[in-house]
């Protein structure tokens, strides 16, 4: 007797945590990875579960699976989908909170390692120097501006609060939210900048915050202040930061997203020499490489598949018109 015709493709590296996963959560949905299939068997195939567009998107055709009705992507952002090549009856999420405890910790670690001047007190020690002390800046009292608030920022407000730390957050309405003191609408960006020690950007890249944060926005910030990007880099603009982290030796950015990241390669490409500078702090994209990160993330994202599958609507639908011309690779 034949295997049930798929009605879910993974187009994810097969892994047995994948398995483990698909087989708790969607008992009874015949699936298939998408490593190695061929058109006749796609035919039946309604959901789509995506993670890195270059090296699992790059050679599928959406007219191979004329069924499809829901594309769930295990990371968060959406910006890199090929949205044009799939047809509008086509509906899309990115896994909201999938990620949202790990980058919120690295990102709180990453405000406080630039904050602290971690790198430049271990420069001191490799000298054999206990002085001049590096110029630490503490979180308590200081206000903090989370751009995007969503998952992630709720993450990073509770992790903030300990430190006494006033919290603000910017979105799309300046609706208050759990675990702020204030909030702002993201029309009110230059009003909020100006206010915040510490900023810390979680935004997607979409057609309105690519770019968002650029010369005029920077020079708004206090002269001191702390930016960190875990979101997307593409909502600030490269030479701008650049430019601004030289000619503002007191400032200070903290970065895990580039500009331009290659997946396939591993590589890290940059127009400007990032490592030269000393009020500067980078990660590899790494916000999400921790263990047990990867079963938590499928797991929400399995949990909206399953959504679909229940005959519910999925959460966190995304409107494609706010990706389309975005111009960024999708990594994780």
């Amino acid at each position: 007797m034949s295997a049930p015709a798929a009605r879910l493709l993974v187009a994810l590296k097969p892994r047995e945590v994948i398995d483990a996963v698909l087989s708790e959560r969607l008992p009874g949905i015949p699936w298939r990875y998408a490593e190695g299939a061929v058109p006749t068997e796609l035919g039946s195939v309604e959901v789509l579960l995506v993670g890195s567009v270059e090296r699992e998107l790059r050679g599928f055709d959406p007219h191979s699976t004329p069924r499809l009705a829901f594309v769930q992507r295990i990371y968060t952002g959406l910006d890199g989908l090929p949205f044009e090549r799939f047809p509008d009856s086509v509906r899309f999420a990115g896994n909201v909170g999938g990620f949202a405890p790990y980058v919120a910790e690295h990102a709180v670690a990453l405000a406080l390692g630039a904050s602290h001047e971690l790198l430049a007190g271990h420069r001191l020690i490799s000298q054999g120097r206990l002085r001049p002390a590096p110029a630490q800046l503490s979180f308590r009292g200081k206000t903090a501006l989370i751009l995007g608030y969503g998952a992630i920022g709720r993450e990073i407000a509770r992790r903030l609060e300990p430190f006494g730390t006033r919290r603000v957050g910017l979105n799309r309405s300046g609706r208050m939210a759990a675990d702020l003191d204030a909030a702002y609408p993201a029309d009110k960006l230059d009003e909020a900048l100006a206010e915040a020690d510490l900023v810390f950007d979680v935004r997607p890249l979409t057609r309105s915050t690519k770019g968002s944060l650029g010369a005029g926005q920077l020079s708004r910030m206090r002269p001191d202040a702390v930016y960190v990007n875990v979101g997307r880099a593409g909502t600030v603009d490269e030479a701008a930061l650049f430019d601004h982290l030289k000619s503002h030796p007191g400032f200070r950015a903290a970065m895990d997203v580039w500009w331009s990241e290659d997946y396939v390669a591993g590589t890290l490409g940059t127009r400007f020499p990032w490592s030269e500078l000393p009020n500067l702090l980078g990660t590899p994209h790494s916000a999400s490489s921790y263990p047990g990160a990867e079963e938590f993330a499928l797991r929400t994202a399995v949990e909206n598949v399953a959504r679909y599958f229940r005959g519910e609507t999925p959460a966190y639908l995304a409107d494609r018109r706010d990706y389309l011309d975005t111009g960024s690779p999708g990594g994780p």
